[in-house]
C-alpha cells in the first residue's frame, strides 16, 4: 500500500516562490509506486489550499507523513512543525525547537558559542536601536548585516562604510525586528549537508563560488552564474574537521531528519566558522543539499525515501512518551 505523503509549501515567506520551486521537484521525484502525493498549498497570504491542516490528533487519517517544504517564517521557524505536532502526524525534518533555534541566526550562534564551536564575531541589534550604530566601531569594515530569522539571504547586506550600513540596517529592519551586524570574512564559502536522527552523517561538503561580492539571493536563483566546487578543493584534513563540524552544529541545535550547514574559510587565518544552519535546505534542481548526497552516493529519490523513514523513525520513538498522567 502506498504511503500518502502531505507536501506542504508555498507559505508567508520572502522565500515563498523557493519553496514553490523545492515542492515540485522533490514531488517529481518521489516513486509514484511507493507514494500517494497530497499537496497542501499556503498563499503568500497564509491562507491554505484546498484545506487547512488541523491542530487534532486523527483529524488527518488521510495522511502518513507530512512533508513541510516550507522555507524561512512561518514554515522553517518551528511554527508548521508545532501544527504537526499537535496533529500527532509523522513529518520530515527538524521539530519544533531545533526548527526554531536554526532560524534565529543569534540563538543559533548562543548554542555553538556554549558547545565550543567557531563562529564569527558579531553583534545582535533590535529595529528600534539602530541609530546606536551611527558612529559604528566594533569591527572593521567590511561587516555583514542580516535579519535574524531569514534564509536565501533575503535582506542580507555587505557593508564598506558607515553610509553603507546605515542603509544596510535599514533593509535587515524591514524583514525582522533582530538584526544580526557580523565582521567581514574575507575567504572562501562551503556547505555540507546532514542527514539522520540519533546517529547523523555529513555528505561530502562542496564549494560555492559566488558570481557577486557574496552568494546572494540573485546570485542563489535568479542570475544562474554561481559556480560550484563539488566534491570542495579541501585537504582531507580540513575536508574532515568541515564535516565533524557540520555534524556538531547538527547536534548542538538538536536537529534530525535533515540541515544543511554553512561555513565560512578565512583566508587569513585557515580558520573555519560555521555561518548558519537550515532545517529545511532548498531542494530545488539547481540546489545543493541533494546534490552532495547525489555526488556522496546517495540519489535524489533515494534520499526522499530516507527522510520519510526518518520521519517514521522519529514518530514511533516519541510514542513512547507518556504525555498524561
Amino acid at each position: 500500500m502506498k504511503l500518502r505523503i502531505a507536501v506542504i509549501y508555498g507559505g508567508r515567506s520572502g522565500e515563498h516562490e523557493i519553496s514553490v520551486r523545492s515542492a515540485e521537484s522533490i514531488m517529481q521525484a518521489m516513486d509514484e509506486s511507493k507514494y500517494a502525493i497530497l499537496q497542501y498549498f499556503i498563499s503568500k497570504e497564509g491562507k491554505w489550499r484546498p484545506v487547512p491542516i488541523l491542530p487534532e490528533p486523527d483529524a488527518h487519517k488521510d495522511i502518513d507523513v507530512a512533508f513541510p517544504v516550507l522555507h524561512g517564517t512561518f514554515g522553517e521557524d518551528g511554527t508548521v512543525q508545532g501544527l504537526l505536532e499537535l496533529a500527532d502526524l509523522p513529518y520530515v525534518g527538524a521539530a519544533v525547537m531545533a526548527s526554531a533555534i536554526a532560524m534565529d541566526k543569534e540563538m543559533m550562534k548562543r548554542v555553538c558559542r556554549e558547545r565550543g564551536l567557531p563562529i564569527v564575531e558579531y553583534l545582535t541589534l533590535e529595529r528600534g536601536e539602530l541609530t546606536t550604530l551611527r558612529n559604528f566601531n566594533r569591527f572593521a569594515f567590511p561587516v555583514f548585516v542580516k535579519p535574524a530569522n531569514l534564509g536565501s539571504s533575503v535582506g542580507i547586506s555587505k557593508a564598506r562604510n558607515q553610509d553603507e550600513l546605515n542603509h544596510a540596517l535599514e533593509l535587515a529592519a524591514q524583514y525582522d525586528r533582530k538584526i544580526i551586524v557580523e565582521r567581514g570574512i574575507e575567504g572562501r564559502e562551503f556547505e555540507c549537508s546532514v542527514l539522520g536522527n540519533a546517529n547523523p552523517e555529513a555528505s561530502l561538503p562542496c564549494e560555492i563560488l559566488p558570481s557577486r561580492e557574496f552568494y546572494d539571493y540573485e546570485d542563489k536563483y535568479i542570475l544562474d552564474q554561481a559556480k560550484f566546487e563539488l566534491p570542495a578543493k579541501l585537504m582531507p584534513k580540513k575536508t574532515a574537521e568541515l564535516r565533524r563540524l557540520a555534524v556538531e552544529c547538527y547536534r548542538a541545535v538538536e536537529c534530525e531528519g535533515m540541515a544543511r550547514v554553512d561555513f565560512l574559510l578565512e583566508r587569513s587565518t585557515g580558520q573555519l566558522y560555521i555561518n548558519e544552519i537550515n532545517t529545511i535546505p532548498g531542494f530545488t534542481s539547481i540546489s545543493m543539499y541533494p546534490k552532495m548526497w547525489e555526488h556522496s552516493g546517495l540519489a535524489y529519490p533515494k534520499l526522499i525515501d530516507r527522510l520519510i523513514e526518518l520521519a517514521l523513525e522519529r514518530h514511533a520513538a516519541k510514542k513512547a512518551t507518556r504525555f498524561t498522567r
